[in-house]
């Protein structure tokens, strides 16, 4: 696990902490777990729903990983304590090229006294055309119920809060 860094331009009242995980098994899944250590009664944590795919993940509490493909392209996937999610693909920083293929990824969210814990797992199938090694970005983002939002990263580019900044790849697989 990798503790993620709080961005400098936010300030986290609830949340204590996060830490994040990537792990490729031999067939070409990847398993992602995030834990947040926080005051949950001051989070905004939306309710358990049935996994299904939604857009616009990113504007509440949601945990991401960016995978860089090749070049300049890379997937983002994210997802919600709801146990919702979301993919996207890129051919550079920020162009939006053809979604990747569908799949269905197993969530399992549990709630603690003092956080949560996210687990994630990617089908092989939908990372088939990433090449080695991979360049991989872990991140969350944490709505307060005071409306303030935190963004932590394993590595911050310069400037306000950018998950899609080649500086923020920081993890090799």
């Amino acid at each position: 696990m990798h503790r993620l860094v709080c961005h400098p331009a936010s300030q986290p009242v609830a949340a204590r902490g996060v830490a994040a995980g990537a792990q490729r098994d031999p067939a070409g899944a990847l398993t992602l777990r995030f834990v947040l250590t926080a005051d949950l009664a001051h989070v905004a944590l939306p309710a358990l729903r049935e996994p299904q795919r939604r857009d616009e993940l990113w504007r509440h509490t949601c945990m991401e990983c960016f995978i860089r493909t090749g070049g300049n392209a890379y997937l983002e996937f994210n997802f919600s304590p709801s146990r919702e999610w979301a993919a996207y693909a890129f051919r550079g920083y920020r162009d939006a090229a053809p979604l990747p293929p569908a799949f269905d990824p197993r969530i399992a969210v549990k709630s603690h006294s003092d956080g949560i814990e996210l687990e994630a797992t990617i089908p092989a199938a939908a990372l088939a055309h990433v090449s080695s090694p991979w360049r991989v970005g872990l991140s969350a983002v944490m709505e307060e119920t005071s409306g303030a939002i935190t963004y932590w990263a394993l590595r911050h580019a310069p400037g306000k809060p950018d998950f899609h900044h080649a500086e923020a790849f920081a993890l090799e697989l």
